[in-house]
Formats: C-alpha cells, structure tokens, sequence
C-alpha cells in the first residue's frame, strides 16, 4: 500500500481510497491490488484533495471523513474542475444524500455494507466510461460562438467562461458529441449519470433546462439543444 506521504508519479489505473475506517481501507486495498490496480489509501479529506489532484483515475470517497467531509471533498474537486472520477461510499441511506452526492458530480454512490467484489467491478466500470483514448476525441467542439473544451471541462461563448456544473458540462458534451442524433432520456441517464438510476427520468429535463439557461438563452445563442416529443433531446448545429 502506498500513504499519502509518497505520492510520486505512476502509470494509469491508479485508485484512491479515502477512507478514515482501517479496517475497510485496508479490505479495498487487499481486493483491489489483488486486480492489478495501483493503491494510494488515506484516512482524511485534506490528504484526499491533495492526492485526487495529483495522483488518481479515480477516487473511491467515503462521505463520513474527518476534517473534511467527503462531500466537500467531492465539491471542491468539481469546483477546480478536477474529472478525476468518483465512486462514493457511505453508511448513509437517505436518498438525499444520494441525490446530493450525484449532484456535487459523483460518478456512483455505493452503501456500506457492501461487496469487495462490486466494488471493484464498479471501478473497472468507472474507468471504463472515463477511459476512451484521448485521440478518438476532438480536443474543443466548436458552434459558431459555442465551444466545448473537453480536457479542461469548460464551455465558452465568445471566449468568455460558461460556468456549468459537472452534469451540465456532461450533459452538453454528450449531445454536442454526436449531433442530429436523437438521445432518449434513459439514454442520457446513462451515457451522463453513469449509474442505474432509479429516480425521476425527468431529472434529464431540469438539467437541460439550466444549460439552455447559461448557453442560449443568458449568451443569446439560437436553440441548440431541441426537444424530441415523447423521446428526449438532440443537438443542433444551427
């Protein structure tokens, strides 16, 4: 296992466990070592934030951290644009707590107890999602006045900053990604969420009010994301 006082470069599928209780820290290192990953555990929200920035693909983030708790965490990772992925865990059952969890750009939310074993698939299914080669990417997505940067996770319209939370920006990006192609809202769900989400499919809406909110309508941009009735949405080049 490697602490939080060494942290040096390493190569990919690297995880980080923030976790205060030893007993399962050291469960999920055993377990996920044992598959291959690289190991970084710490039991603090400050050595979380210091090592999510330097040394994870991705972060498995126990909510009920000392010093600062895994949801500030995980908002101030999003808050410095940081996309490292996260795999929340937690004792907490409310599914408030889920939906904040969500909302703050967690990546999925897994309730103690839990299985080792799911654990691990969830970050190999984690990873998957957020590991397509940077080559089959287009590095900024341009429309006009629109631009969608996708390594620095920024949205710009005349070159100014659309501040867009990390759903958002996903959201955006998914559409933009593939234009004139009609999504439907589970499989913007999915492609965006990244979890099997078990709440309202209307959720898709909000999001996709807000961001016409910030982009067409607060920038004066012509409709870009358009309604499919009875479906979901699509983007618009125009």
């Amino acid at each position: 296992m490697i602490t939080a006082g060494t942290i040096r470069c390493m190569p990919s599928r690297t995880v980080l466990i923030a976790e205060d209780d030893p007993a399962i820290r050291e469960l999920l290192v055993h377990h996920l070592q044992r598959e291959g990953f690289d190991v970084l555990a710490v039991s603090d929200g400050n050595a979380a934030l210091r090592a999510a920035r330097d040394a994870a693909d991705v972060l498995i983030l126990d909510l009920g951290l000392p010093a600062i708790d895994g949801l500030e965490v995980a908002r101030t990772l999003r808050r410095e644009k940081c996309g490292v992925p996260i795999l929340m865990l937690t004792a907490r059952v409310d599914e408030i707590d889920r939906v904040v969890g969500f909302e703050l750009g967690a990546d999925d939310y897994i309730c103690k107890p839990f299985s080792p074993r799911e654990v691990v698939a969830r970050v190999k299914a984690v990873l998957r999602r957020a590991g397509a080669p940077a080559e089959q990417k287009a590095a900024v997505l341009q429309f006009g006045r629109l631009e969608i940067d996708e390594a620095a996770r920024e949205v710009r319209v005349d070159g100014e900053d659309v501040r867009l939370k990390p759903r958002e920006f996903a959201l955006l990006l998914t559409l933009a990604s593939n234009p004139g192609v009609a999504f439907s809202r589970r499989t913007i769900l999915e492609k965006v969420w990244g979890f099997d989400f078990d709440g309202d499919e209307r959720t898709v809406d909000v999001h996709v009010r807000r961001v016409r909110l910030k982009i067409e309508e607060e920038r004066d941009l012509p409709p870009m994301l358009q309604t499919v009735h009875g479906f979901g949405y699509k983007f618009s080049r125009s």
